[in-house]
């Protein structure tokens, strides 16, 4: 992948780095030479953004041709947002605050490059700031009135870099165009680069370490580059064609923000912001599934107002969802009305809707993986010993019991359950779904739908063995290429 650092004068520029390419913003913009690259990766260190300047052009047409800027134009109309500078300085309030506490002044300026400071006592905020934005070099400024607060970003141009700073830039430009994704030899550009985000101190992934080990060799196969990233990395994220989330996602959550800056940069996504949305909500999967009459156990939305209308619409025992929870943590069984009341209290100083549904005991609950509307597998998911749910959380945030699982061939299932998973589903979207149901008698329910199932080794691909991992790889490459006009 060719790499390009542009500037609106090269002179502005003098390191010299193995493998990138220095190039003036006019030259980028008017040469024919780089509109016919393909797969070119651009660092745009143009002297001003301005909108229709030559800077925010380079930009614009690197979207258009298909090239990756860093900073995007999504990025360049972000730091001009004041919505997004408060957003951000809200969300990183905890971080600025440590950083900046031991500063008499009330006014502070910080300037980043590649994820540094100068100063090695600001690099965490740095590389956070770096992180959300996606701009070689960042001049961040800061105001205090009873806190820290940011109060403007902008990116800075290669000829505006302090005298006493280039000792420091040069080291870090090198050192992060010299990591291994910016340091490969010529390869075949049909090859595509998959990143698997993952999170190693998670107690229960979605997949384990040797299931990730199986999806890379699987795209390794078929032609792709499969590597193994996690938060630290957001700001790698225009290196790559696909993102594949193996954490366990929530909107309120890192998770969600990487969905999201993939899916703006053009990555194909799994799972994809909206199915994150809608499946991380049981408010939302409960009235989506009451508006298309899909079978679902009895299930009602409280609030502060209609907290007794439990007891003669479901009641007891009943189940408590908490609308965010996944994992069967944040759902509680309520086995009386004393019970009851104590729970949703305490659910309802979270949340202003809660899910109560009645309580349909089965020895097992299926899991259908569909990914593309397609079905990878099933499964029963057997209840814990001695317990109502497949997991037993003795331990916050640590599986401590849980039933048996056993894989079924789609060709055995029972009549009808495939196309009840496929149905709600199909209200979702095309991503990778797990669909829990409960079957009373001939009759299924369903219980919920998860946007990032399992999928581990020894388990649920206990049938299907690599061909699961081969399989969802070729979808990876099928939809890379859909997006990239195909090769």
């Amino acid at each position: 992948m060719p790499i390009l650092i542009v500037v609106s004068n090269p002179k502005d520029w003098e390191i010299n780095i193995p493998g990138v390419k220095v190039v003036s913003s006019k030259m980028y913009v008017t040469n024919p030479e780089y509109a016919k690259s393909k797969n070119t990766r651009l660092f745009n260190l143009s002297r001003s953004y301005k909108y229709q300047s030559t800077g925010y052009y380079v930009s614009l047409l690197a979207a258009a041709r298909g090239h990756r800027a860093i900073p995007s134009i999504s990025t360049i109309q972000d730091m001009k947002s004041s919505a997004v500078i408060k957003i951000v300085s809200e969300d990183l309030e905890e971080l600025v605050e440590s950083s900046l506490k031991h500063r008499k002044d009330d006014k502070f300026t910080l300037s980043i490059y590649f994820g540094h400071n100068v100063a090695e006592k600001y690099d965490r905020l740095s590389l956070q700031l770096f992180n959300l934005f996606q701009a070689p070099m960042l001049r961040a400024h800061f105001v205090k009135n009873e806190k820290w607060q940011l109060q403007n970003i902008a990116p800075i141009a290669a000829n505006d870099i302090p005298a006493d700073h280039w000792d420091d830039v040069k080291q870090f430009a090198k050192s992060y165009f010299g990591k291994k994704r910016f340091n490969f030899p010529e390869r075949d550009t049909s090859g595509y680069d998959v990143a698997i985000l993952v999170n190693p101190q998670e107690a229960v992934p979605p997949s384990d370490d040797k299931a990730i080990q199986k999806f890379i060799k699987a795209a390794d196969a078929i032609g792709m580059n499969a590597e193994i990233i996690t938060k630290d990395d957001y700001s790698r994220l225009a290196e790559f064609d696909a993102l594949f989330i193996r954490e366990t996602t929530s909107v309120n959550h890192h998770t969600f923000r990487f969905a999201q800056r993939a899916a703006a940069e053009g990555l194909y996504v799994i799972d994809d912001p909206e199915s994150i949305i809608r499946c991380s909500n049981k408010v939302y999967l409960a009235e989506l599934l009451k508006t298309h009459q899909i079978p679902v156990p009895k299930t009602v939305i409280i609030h502060k107002d209609n907290i007794d209308t439990v007891k003669t619409e479901i009641g007891f025992p009943c189940i408590l969802k908490q609308p965010d929870s996944s994992f069967s943590q944040g759902v509680s069984k309520a086995e009386d009305e004393a019970s009851y009341i104590e729970k949703m209290t305490k659910l309802l100083e979270k949340s202003d809707l809660v899910v109560v549904q009645e309580f349909l005991p089965t020895e097992f609950d299926w899991r259908i993986c569909i990914f593309d509307n397609e079905p990878l597998f099933a499964c029963k998911y057997y209840m814990a010993t001695k317990h109502w749910q497949i997991y037993n959380w003795s331990e916050e945030g640590k599986r401590r019991n849980y039933g048996k699982i056993e894989c079924v061939p789609l060709d055995l299932l029972p009549p009808g359950l495939l196309k009840s998973a496929l149905q709600v589903t199909g209200l979702i979207g095309e991503s990778l779904y797990g669909v829990d149901i409960k079957q009373i008698n001939n009759k299924f329910y369903i219980i919920e739908v998860n946007d990032n199932p399992n999928i581990d080794v020894g388990v649920e691909d206990s049938l299907s063995k690599d061909k699961l991992y081969t399989h969802i790889m070729e979808v990876f490459l099928k939809k890379i290429q859909l997006t990239k006009g195909g090769k």
